[in-house]
């Protein structure tokens, strides 16, 4: 009787799954239909006669004897040297993520476990600076890189993201570490360890789950950043999202659109990939909360 009395009533049920059916087909449908595009010309997918000829295909048969061609992933990765672009992301966001754990990490530790009153100043600090806008904080940074001789470089890049990132790390990072007991480091004290091996050895692990969630997330500022990238790399050093942009800049030039499109296509698939792979660490890490000190 109890169960039948807490089942939900099955046209709740009915609401939720279509509810949730809805959800995903709006909001995987653009990046579907992007990439089913990616493999057209852009008479096709881009035709005002007739939008089903994104759907058949029919220029591109004309064009190169199959309703699907590989055209713009050729042009974009190839011609235009795409590959580039993402060697250069990938620098840019494993130096950063790496960089901001390094100093979150150890930060977030340090501000979680003082009783000064200064730790909860320099957290508001930090707060303050991660609320403004990136593009107002980029500005200070082009004087003195022009002067000297430093702009369009990745390490200069990589100083700005991992500055403008760095208060985000902290507060997340210093959050998981309040939910984590202080007797774990007392314990650890009393064995024989110093504050940093507790630090190292045992805190840490039990870490680990809000490490790799920060770390994703610092992964995702760097990884979709156009703002501080577009302003600070050269036309040479580009990542992939101001390159992209790129390519959308010279509409003029027939294919340009379809390079675009086709880049995005492979800009967004790794990040599908990654958000899979790490589902439950970032599942495991925004629940650490439930340990209770």
């Amino acid at each position: 009787m109890a169960s039948s009395a807490m089942r939900t009533p099955w046209y709740l049920q009915t609401v939720s799954i279509c509810f949730i059916a809805l959800w995903l087909v709006m909001a995987a449908f653009p990046f579907l239909w992007t990439v089913w595009g990616s493999f057209k010309v852009e008479l096709d997918f881009f035709s005002i006669a007739d939008w089903t000829n994104a759907l058949t295909g029919v220029n591109t048969a004309q064009e190169h004897g199959s309703s699907f061609t590989d055209t713009a992933y050729h042009g974009s990765w190839i011609q235009e040297g795409f590959w580039v672009a993402a060697i250069n992301t990938a620098i840019v966001c494993v130096s950063v993520v790496c960089i901001s754990l390094i100093f979150g990490t150890l930060g977030g530790y340090a501000l979680s476990r003082s009783s000064h009153r200064y730790a909860f100043w320099l957290l508001i600090a930090a707060l303050i600076f991660r609320a403004m806008p990136p593009i107002t904080l980029v500005s200070g940074y082009l004087l003195p890189f022009f002067q000297w001789n430093l702009w369009g470089h990745l390490a200069t890049t990589i100083i700005v993201l991992v500055a403008i990132n760095q208060p985000f790390t902290l507060w997340m990072l210093h959050s998981f570490f309040q939910k984590i007991p202080k007797d774990l480091d007392e314990s650890a004290k009393v064995d024989g360890c110093s504050q940093f091996q507790a630090f190292w050895h045992v805190i840490i692990p039990v870490m680990w789950p809000g490490v790799i969630t920060t770390g994703l997330f610092s992964f995702l500022l760097a990884y979709n950043d156009f703002a501080v990238t577009s302003m600070l790399l050269a036309k040479e050093n580009h990542t992939m999202v101001p390159k992209i942009a790129s390519f959308l800049g010279t509409t003029q030039t027939e294919g340009n659109v379809m390079f675009a499109v086709a880049s995005v296509v492979s800009a967004t698939a790794p990040l599908f990939l990654l958000v899979v792979f790490f589902q439950r660490h970032i599942v495991a890490g925004l629940t650490q909360g439930a340990v209770k000190g």
